[in-house]
């Protein structure tokens, strides 16, 4: 490793580790640590599967986590940004180290054949009754934090430091790490110097890890369209202006924002993702709502694709003759989820200690991907503390490889069908996560 990288290394609390393997004796006691755990973790894990909540309606899922973190040995603080759960444990002098978990569900009807699955159904925020189920894995990262903390808990002779682990509500709507800043997460607890989280990747090996360096998830975006018309009778589409035509028209011509007017190279995601208009057969609406996301990397290409849907979506009304009062309505979310960037300091660290522990042949370079995580809201707060996610391996490889022979795709994130396969995963999830933090606070 050159003296450059080095010093960047140092300047972010790393330089005594600097070209350093990760011990023998510390990924043997980890590897040791979590076969003690192995089967309550699997039992924890199995438990919440089998009971999601939605965001911000997490109340037993951190009830939960917070008798785990206490029995454990941490100071706990519950209700801080909604459900969320603050777990403290000082070890001595040193760095503060954050582990965040992510807690809700999703509203999906649970479609896999796992003797646990979810068979709950709840009501959502607008009263509507949902089938809900762990289908992006938030059960697993429960589960994995629940066990980093026995294990580092029980390795207290070999770091020195804080420990901050938090359970975050809402990490599927964007909005809970929000939230636990504004309740004074920075402010009432010890600030960190380093934030590490982990998720499940649908799309690599169980039993490897794979690490982004620099942007890793998107700028998310949620996009209210309100399409407006004049309504009538079916049979007399003249005496109309039609919304859903409309509508479709504008659908279909979003999606030249990012094949004509985008550089190429530049990663841009228009979706819609829903479609709501009419009530009965031969009624032409007066309105028609669209809801879409819109994923980018940077915020001058989230300008200009968020002023190009409203351009498109006026353009198209104006050629169906609409007058200006008719115009379409755009409004974005209250929450935009910001891109986070893995510290590539940290990322190069962490590479020669899991190659270590896994081997170079189980570590993965994943490319950055259009989903979105409010993590990065962590590393944006005035004092621009590193933040990084891990990825952790959640599919069989044999299914990845009979998948990449058929040409069909594996179940992946949010899918009724998906589910780690935790028996590989959740040992690499808790060593790995242990092992990172032993790497910031080692003594």
């Amino acid at each position: 490793m050159n003296s450059t990288r080095c010093a960047l290394l140092g300047a972010l609390l790393f330089a005594p580790l600097c070209g350093i393997a990760f011990a023998k004796e510390p990924a043997t006691a980890l590897q040791d640590g979590f076969a003690r755990e192995k089967d309550s973790l699997l039992a924890l894990y199995r438990e919440l599967h089998a009971a999601p909540e939605l965001s911000f309606f997490e109340e037993n899922t951190s009830k939960r986590l917070a008798v785990e973190m206490r029995a454990a040995g941490f100071e706990v603080t519950e209700r801080i940004g909604g459900w969320g759960v603050v777990c403290v444990l000082r070890n001595g002098p040193g760095k503060t180290v954050l582990v965040r978990t992510d807690m809700d569900g999703l509203p999906v009807e649970e479609k896999t054949d796992l003797p646990f699955a979810s068979k709950v159904r709840v009501k959502d925020g607008d009263g509507n009754e949902v089938a809900t189920m762990h289908a992006c894995g938030h059960d697993f990262h429960m589960a994995c934090w629940v066990g980093a903390a026995r294990v580092l808990a029980a390795m207290k002779d070999k770091w020195q430091g804080t420990l901050v682990f938090i359970g975050q509500p809402a990490e599927e709507r964007g909005a809970g790490a929000g939230e636990m800043l504004r309740h004074g997460l920075f402010q009432r607890f010890p600030k960190p110097d380093v934030c590490l989280a982990l998720h499940d990747h649908a799309d690599l090996p169980a039993g490897t890890i794979g690490l982004t360096s620099g942007p890793a998830t998107a700028n998310a975006d949620n996009v209210d369209l309100l399409i407006r018309g004049i309504g009538g009778h079916g049979a007399m589409p003249d005496k109309t202006k039609d919304p859903i035509v409309l509508a479709a028209q504008i659908v279909l011509a979003l999606q030249t924002i990012d094949s004509r007017e985008m550089p190429p190279l530049e990663p841009v995601v228009v979706s819609v993702g829903s479609i709501h208009g009419g009530t009965k057969h031969n009624i032409i609406p007066d309105q028609v709502r669209l809801q879409l996301t819109v994923r980018t990397f940077s915020m001058e290409t989230r300008k200009k694709v968020l002023d190009a849907i409203i351009r498109i979506a006026r353009g198209q009304a104006m050629s169906a003759g609409l007058p200006e009062n008719l115009m379409p309505e755009l409004k974005t979310g209250d929450t935009l989820t910001p891109v986070l960037n893995n510290d590539p300091a940290i990322i190069e660290t962490l590479r020669g200690v899991f190659a270590g522990i896994y081997g170079k042949e189980n570590i993965r370079d994943t490319k950055p991907m259009m989903g979105a995580e409010d993590f990065s809201r962590y590393g944006m707060t005035e004092d621009k503390i590193p933040v990084c996610m891990l990825w952790v391996g959640a599919t069989p490889a044999g299914k990845l490889d009979e998948a990449a022979k058929s040409g069909k795709q594996v179940p992946g994130l949010h899918s009724p069908f998906f589910h780690p396969e935790v028996e590989t995963a959740l040992p690499v999830g808790v060593t790995g996560m242990s092992a990172a933090v032993l790497e910031m606070l080692r003594k």
